[in-house]
C-alpha cells in the first residue's frame, strides 16, 4: 500500500445558510469525519453541497448566477462555516449583496470584509456531481474548467490570472470588431494576455506533472491514468523556455489581429487549449471507454488531487461527492470510501439510500434530509 501523505485536513466545524436554494434557514455542527447527507431526490442535500462549494472562489459546484441562489421569496442569500485547517479555526462567510437581482457577491473572513476570491485562503474544496459524468465527451472547455477549478484549489492565484486574460481578450476583441484598431492600446492589452496567458498554462502544465504522480500507481479498482494537454502554450513550455514561448504569443496575436476580427473570436490563446486522460490499462483515451470505465477514471482524478494537495500543500481538500455511491459496485464504493478515510479528508457525500453508506461504518456521521430540514441520523 502507497505511503499515505502526513497532511492537515481542511473541514467545515459548523455551517450555516440563510435564504440560501430550499433553505430559509439551516445550522449543522459536524467534526473532520466524511458526512452522509441522505434523504429522498428533491429534498435538499445538494444544495448543502453547494453551499459548500460557495465558500471557495467562483461560481460554485451548480456554476449558478448570484441571484439564482436567493430562496424563492427572500432578498438575498448568505452562508456561513468554522473552518478547522492548517492555520487553526476560521470563521468565513459569503453571500449575496446589493439590491434583489444584483449579481454582486460578498466574502468575510474573520469578521473582515474580503473579496470572494480571498476565501481560497482558507478553503480547498473539490467536487464530483452527476453531471459531470460526460466530462470525456463534452467539449474542451469543459475539461478546462474541471482542470482549472483543481488548479485553484492548489494555486489561489490561478482564478485571478483567468479573470485579466478573459477581461483583456474581451476588450481586445471587442476593439477588432468595431474596427478601432489602435496599436499602442491593442498591444497593451495583448501584453496582458501574454503576461497572464503564459502564467496559466504553467499553473496547468505544474498541476499536470503533480497529479500524473499521484496517478501513478491507481488506487484499487480506481485505475492508473496518463494526462496530457493539448495547447500551443502548455506544448511550448515542454519544449523550450518561458521567454520563446511569450514572444511566440505575443507575435501570433498581433499577426491574428484581422483573423481574429474576422473570426469574432480569439483564435489563439490558453483558453482553447485540452486536458486529455488516457486509461492506462485499456492503452484508450477517456473517451473510448465504457462509462464505467470514465468514473473510475474521473474519480482517480479527483482522488490524485487530493493526494497531490496533501503532499504539496500538507491540507487536504473538503471533498463534495454528489450521488456518486449509486454509480458504483460494493467492491469500488468501498474502496473510495477507504482512500477518503486514508486520506483523512472531510467528505460530504449525498444518496437516497443509507445502505449505500454501510461499508462507512463508524467512519462517517449521518444525517437525513427531508423537505429541507437535516436530523442526525445513527451516529
Amino acid at each position: 500500500m502507497a505511503v499515505r501523505p502526513t497532511a492537515e485536513p481542511i473541514a467545515v466545524r459548523r455551517l450555516t445558510v440563510s435564504d440560501f436554494r430550499s433553505y430559509a434557514a439551516a445550522a449543522v455542527d459536524v467534526d473532520p469525519r466524511p458526512v452522509v447527507l441522505t434523504g429522498p431526490n428533491g429534498a435538499g442535500k445538494t444544495n448543502l453541497l453547494e453551499a459548500v462549494s460557495m465558500l471557495t472562489p467562483g461560481s460554485g459546484l451548480r456554476r449558478a448566477r448570484m441571484d439564482e441562489l436567493t430562496r424563492r421569496g427572500a432578498i438575498r442569500w448568505a452562508v456561513a462555516a468554522r473552518v478547522e485547517h492548517a492555520g487553526g479555526l476560521t470563521a468565513i462567510g459569503t453571500g449575496l449583496a446589493g439590491e434583489p437581482g444584483s449579481e454582486k457577491r460578498t466574502a468575510r473572513i474573520d469578521g473582515e470584509t474580503v473579496g470572494p476570491m480571498r476565501l481560497g485562503d482558507v478553503m480547498s474544496v473539490s467536487w464530483l456531481t452527476p453531471q459531470m459524468d460526460r466530462l470525456f465527451l463534452d467539449g474542451a472547455s469543459v475539461r478546462r474548467r474541471f482542470m482549472d477549478r483543481l488548479i485553484l484549489g492548489f494555486d489561489p492565484e490561478h482564478g485571478p490570472r483567468a479573470n485579466r486574460y478573459e477581461r483583456a481578450m474581451r476588450e481586445r476583441l471587442k476593439l477588432l470588431k468595431d474596427g478601432r484598431r489602435d496599436p499602442e492600446w491593442l498591444n497593451a492589452l495583448e501584453a496582458q494576455m501574454v503576461e497572464n496567458g503564459i502564467a496559466i498554462a504553467a499553473a496547468r502544465r505544474a498541476w499536470k506533472i503533480r497529479t500524473a504522480r499521484a496517478l501513478e500507481a491507481g488506487t484499487g479498482p480506481f485505475p492508473a491514468a496518463d494526462l496530457a494537454l493539448e495547447g500551443t502554450l502548455e506544448e511550448g513550455l515542454d519544449r523550450g523556455s518561458a521567454v520563446e514561448v511569450e514572444d511566440g504569443f505575443a507575435e501570433a496575436l498581433a499577426a491574428g489581429r484581422e483573423l481574429d476580427a474576422q473570426a469574432g473570436r480569439t483564435l489563439a490563446g490558453p483558453h482553447r487549449s485540452d486536458l486529455l486522460v488516457r486509461h492506462r490499462a485499456k492503452d484508450a483515451p477517456a473517451e473510448q471507454c465504457s462509462t464505467g470505465e470514465q468514473k473510475a477514471l474521473l474519480i482517480a482524478l479527483i482522488l490524485a488531487d487530493a493526494r497531490m494537495q496533501a503532499r504539496e500543500r500538507g491540507q487536504t481538500p473538503v471533498l463534495l461527492l454528489d450521488e456518486v455511491a449509486a454509480h458504483l459496485d460494493a467492491d469500488r464504493r468501498a474502496a473510495l470510501y477507504d482512500e477518503i478515510c486514508g486520506l483523512g479528508a472531510q467528505a460530504w457525500l449525498t444518496g437516497t439510500e443509507p445502505h449505500l453508506f454501510e461499508a462507512l461504518g463508524g467512519r462517517a456521521q449521518r444525517f437525513e434530509v427531508r423537505e429541507s430540514e437535516l436530523a442526525a441520523a445513527g451516529n
